[in-house]
């Protein structure tokens, strides 16, 4: 490995922002010019023109002159993961994660031990894809100690730092990683010897934190187009390791590509629903083995549920009943599902035109209220709801009407049907 700088990152507004010059300076009033870099995804997105989300910084200050430095210039300062040599540093509401340099001491595949170092060569050393191992200082020279990380990152290539399974080892959440770096940055032709590292170990993976698998795949799931990459997971057998409820990927890949071709959004959490059976015990099983939140939890096993089911030529009466008994959400999903599901090309100009009907219209509410029943003279406890349930099923087989006097006519009719 090499530390010599090997090209220089385009102007980005990022580098000569006074909220990170405020941090380089002061680290560089503590350690000298040097002892600050950036590091890995700001430095690669910079490279190949995508957007920057996080700043990271790699630097050869122990974490405990970290924290000195940035105090001494009114730099707010909190200790996030110190023992692994993380500071985080806090100007004007925009955060820096500052990481002291690092080798591994030792690694059990879920958490490492490791010892600071001044080398930079043996920071990259322990990182995961070559692409990832890049600094760069504040003038934008990039230093490439792998000697591949530039090329990598312009062409494509996801390729291990060093031995692909030893990597592994250090942090088998890797093997995770590998399939999400492919999706997002992926062109060139996957490497043989990483497909195989992965594969060969994605047992390992069922040890995994379910926060930080469930992290990765809707990361993966986000990208623009992770078709091939989920296609790859599953030939080397770790799509079914971390989701053993797949059903197959045809309704995945076509919702894929209506997302790509017509809607050109990407969601994350209805991709996954794509993946599996039209269950939502299914769906509750993996939202609990990958820790989903509720909300995202009944979201998924709402989108899987097969009934009611949908056809293509709903017309609006039907397609506003939908929408009331679902809520706007659902049906939304529900439709892009089935779409997906259709083997009939010639019904995506009517699937496609279910959207824009379910989003437009706002159900409206029961004009209709328990007073008003139990004036009616229904007794107060469960008849109430039942006979609120009654008119209500009529109003929405009349589709909806905003007729006052016509509702309290169905409440009449309801009470005088009703044994009381």
């Amino acid at each position: 490995m090499n530390e010599a700088q090997v090209a220089v990152l385009p102007f980005q507004t990022w580098r000569a922002d006074p909220a990170t010059l405020a941090v380089l300076d002061a680290l560089e009033a503590d350690g000298g010019a040097d002892c600050a870099r950036f590091v890995g995804g700001c430095v690669r997105n910079a490279l190949i023109g995508r957007p920057i989300q996080d700043i990271d910084i790699a630097t050869s200050l122990l974490p405990e002159r970290v924290l000195a430095a940035l105090e001494h210039k009114g730099v707010r300062a909190l200790p996030t993961g110190i023992d692994h040599g993380t500071i985080t540093a806090v100007v004007k509401g925009r955060s820096f994660e500052i990481t002291t340099l690092r080798r591994d001491v030792e690694t059990d595949g879920r958490r490492a031990v490791v010892a600071f170092t001044d080398s930079w060569t043996q920071d990259a050393a322990r990182r995961d894809f070559r692409l990832n191992a890049l600094y760069a200082d504040r003038q934008g020279h990039i230093y490439d100690p792998t000697g591949e990380g530039v090329a990598d990152a312009r062409s494509g290539r996801i390729i291990f730092v060093g031995d692909p399974a030893q990597r592994i080892r250090e942090d088998a959440l890797r093997i995770v990683r590998y399939f999400r770096f492919l999706a997002w940055y992926g062109r060139a032709e996957p490497d043989a010897a990483a497909l195989t590292a992965c594969g060969d170990l994605a047992d390992l993976v069922q040890g995994l934190s379910a926060e930080r698998v469930a992290q990765e795949i809707l990361k993966l799931l986000a990208a623009e187009d992770p078709r091939e990459a989920v296609r790859l997971m599953a030939s080397c057998g770790v799509l079914k390791r971390l989701i053993p409820d797949v059903d197959d990927l045809a309704r995945f890949e076509a919702l894929v590509r209506i997302e790509s071709e017509v809607l050109f959004q990407a969601d994350a959490l209805l991709r996954l629903a794509a993946l599996l059976r039209p269950d939502p015990s299914t769906a509750r099983s993996v939202a609990g083995a990958l820790r989903l939140s509720r909300a995202q939890t009944a979201r998924l096993q709402d989108a899987v549920t097969p009934t009611p089911g949908l056809v293509s030529w709903m017309g609006p009466k039907e397609t506003r009943r939908l929408v009331y008994g679902l809520g706007a959400k659902t049906f939304h999903d529900r439709v892009l599902l089935t779409w997906a599901e259709s083997s009939r090309p010639a019904a995506a100009a009517q699937w496609r035109a279910l959207l824009p009907m379910g989003e437009a219209w706002t159900p409206p509410r029961l004009p209709l209220s328990g007073e008003e029943v139990a004036a009616a003279g229904v007794p107060s406890g469960p008849l109430i709801g039942r006979v609120l349930r009654e008119v209500e099923a009529w109003w929405v087989d009349q589709d909806f009407p905003n007729d006052k006097l016509s509702v309290m006519e169905r409440l009449k009719a309801v009470v005088q049907g009703m044994v009381l």
